[in-house]
């Protein structure tokens, strides 16, 4: 009787023992980091800069808004003010062209006007039509073979006027009172970049 007891206390002393010891997979198992996707554990915030761009403008009227009158040959026939920024780097001078590309014999130029300083970043309204502007630029010749600006002032209709304004890498030699044609020819591989404002008139 004392024999099985003995063995029986022994069967249940092995039996605790192996309940309670830890595996070796317990002891070495760590939980699994959380997953990132990869481009939030790469990428940093970074403040981008916005592209600036060379855009030109008027206080008269917005991209694609009638022309006023006043500005046509039914008012006072006078240029409106233009402004523009973020001219790129290397810019020598400005030219501009001024025409209407809905003319019923073709585009007519209204306005031609180039070596502008690089420094210059607006033109006021009413430019005179001086051959040579106090700031050094040059007018050339529009369509009424007259030299500074010509109004809207289409026959019939709505016309699409355009002022079309380019930064350049040199001065240009043109003398006063070139066509638009002698001022795109001499313009050829010097445009560093261009922009345009666009606006209607009709009658």
């Amino acid at each position: 009787m004392r024999i099985f007891t003995g063995l029986l206390i022994s069967i249940l002393l092995v039996a605790c023992a192996a309940e309670s010891a830890p595996t070796a997979t317990t002891a070495l198992e760590e939980p699994e980091p959380t997953a990132v996707s990869a481009a939030t554990a790469t990428e940093e915030e970074e403040p981008g800069m916005e592209e600036l761009d060379f855009k030109l403008s008027s206080s008269a009227y917005l991209q694609g808004d009638p022309i006023p009158a006043s500005y046509s040959c039914d008012g006072e026939n006078t240029s409106p003010r233009l402004t523009w920024t973020n001219p790129p780097e290397g810019t020598q001078s400005f030219a501009l062209i001024f025409d209407d590309p809905d003319a019923p014999g073709g585009t007519w130029v209204h306005w031609v006007l180039f070596n502008l300083p690089a420094e210059a970043r607006s033109l006021p309204a009413n430019v005179p039509p001086d051959p040579t502007l106090a700031n050094g630029a040059v007018h050339g010749s529009n369509s009424w073979g007259s030299i500074g600006y010509g109004g809207p002032c289409p026959p019939d209709g709505e016309h699409r006027y355009f002022f079309k304004l380019y930064a350049l890498d040199i001065l240009l030699e043109p003398e006063e009172g070139a066509t638009k044609e002698q001022l795109l020819e001499a313009m050829e591989n010097h445009i560093v970049a261009e922009t345009e404002l666009m606006g209607t008139y009709s009658r």
